[in-house]
């Protein structure tokens, strides 16, 4: 492990960091609802449009998540000794671009090529330079500022995500995605300015103060887990699989539920279903990331994945507006959290200093998951039926759930590294 820090226990009433969870909350209203949750506006789209298959679209997405995981990986060392906010810009540039793009999109090798520079864009300004940021402004109250500033994510699906929906049903996506575009370089840009790399570069430490002059007058932080020995423990190991499994059915099942809407019913309940899974994530989030002060943070975690479980066999028999929109919001309350506890439990059990690259690697390994759920849910699809699919979802989280119960300690130790 690597020394610990330490920090004044004087407190500044005008600490900086709540400027920035603001900031990574406008970030990831933009980048989710234009691109997360987005995607299953796309698919539909692009598949009624263009008439492109399920399973192709679904592919393209899946690709999509395969390159931003890889690109996030890759980025750490960036993160770790630049400016955080160049990445964060570069990455806007991109992802407007290529949402601009996506519009004159027409065969399905210009699709991949758009999704993949999309991706890219997509993981620059996404959720590992901004939980990296709250990691390292807070370290008491981290779970309520993650919870926060990741409330941005549902915020977009609910606002954003609505908003893109609408215009693509009365422009089409080709007069839809250049506006798309520019809304979401703006909203990028703007929190650019208060989105400052870390406490020290304001004159602060984490949770405000001001610098400790003595080892005297410090109160000590936890020490960090070195990269090398974090993903050799068991513990590192045993949520990864928790994550595949949770994180894969639940990216699956969202790439598809505008579509499942659009089928079972029409398309203004596929889109309302959405804004019904957006809404309760939010709420869902903000009272979790108190509630994860309260209880062991694993074995809310695995009641999380198993109650996506029951949400997605919901969805795989909901034929009615009235029961889509129930189970999407179901399934709502638990995407808002599993979201934020990934990163959350990174932080806590391995510590800010190695965490870009710890939280990075585990997302890409993650990422192979959730791109292998839009694609096996497509497919299941097209050869069956959604109802199918989302039995299949409903198991696999399940699965995740069993993982997250035997993960054990969530605090490892050196003693804990496998081999």
């Amino acid at each position: 492990m690597t020394a610990s820090t330490t920090t004044s226990v004087t407190t500044n009433k005008r600490f900086a960091g709540w400027w920035v969870v603001g900031s990574v909350f406008v970030l990831f209203v933009a980048n989710s609802g234009l691109t997360f949750y987005g995607l299953a506006i796309y698919l539909d789209a692009l598949t009624d449009e263009q008439d492109f298959s399920t399973t192709s679209v679904s592919l393209a997405t899946s690709m999509f998540f395969v390159v931003s995981g890889i690109t996030g990986r890759l980025i750490a060392s960036l993160i770790e000794t630049h400016d955080i906010r160049w990445v964060i810009g570069a990455g806007a540039a991109i992802s407007s671009g290529s949402l601009f793009a996506l519009g004159s999109v027409d065969t399905i090798p210009k699709l991949y090529v758009v999704y993949a520079i999309f991706a890219i864009g997509f993981a620059l300004c996404g959720i590992v330079p901004g939980t990296t940021l709250i990691t390292r402004w807070f370290h008491t109250r981290r779970s309520v500022a993650l919870s926060i500033a990741s409330t941005g994510l549902s915020v977009g699906g609910l606002t954003l995500t609505k908003v893109a929906s609408s215009l693509i049903d009365t422009r089409g996506l080709d007069n839809a995605a250049p506006i798309l575009a520019v809304v979401l370089l703006l909203l990028v840009a703007i929190t650019l300015p208060t989105m400052w790399p870390s406490p020290e570069s304001r004159g602060t430490v984490p949770d405000g103060g001001t610098p400790a002059p003595t080892a005297e007058a410090a109160t000590p932080i936890a020490a960090s887990v070195d990269y090398d020995i974090a993903i050799r423990t068991r513990f590192f190991m045993v949520i990864v699989v928790g994550f595949v499994l949770s994180m894969g059915s639940q990216v699956g099942a969202l790439s598809q539920i505008a579509k499942l809407g659009t089928e079972r019913v029409d398309r203004p309940t596929g889109a309302l279903a959405l804004s019904a899974l957006a809404g309760t994530s939010v709420i869902a989030r903000l009272i979790g990331g108190v509630v994860v002060e309260k209880m062991s943070i694993m074995k809310f975690t695995a009641a999380l994945s198993l109650l996506q479980g029951v949400a997605l066999v919901s969805l795989a028999f909901a034929d009615t507006s009235t029961e889509l929109v129930l189970s999407a919001a179901l399934f709502g309350a638990t995407i808002g959290n599993l979201l934020m506890l990934q990163p959350l439990i990174v932080a806590a059990a391995f510590g800010v200093a190695g965490y870009p690259k710890i939280f990075s690697f585990m997302q890409l390994i993650v990422t192979f998951g959730i791109a292998g759920g839009p694609f096996l849910l497509g497919y299941l699809h097209d050869a069956a039926s959604y109802q199918t699919s989302y039995l299949v979802g409903a198991c696999v989280s399940a699965g995740g759930s069993i993982a997250f119960a035997l993960s054990g300690n969530a605090h490892p130790t050196p003693e804990t590294v496998v081999g």
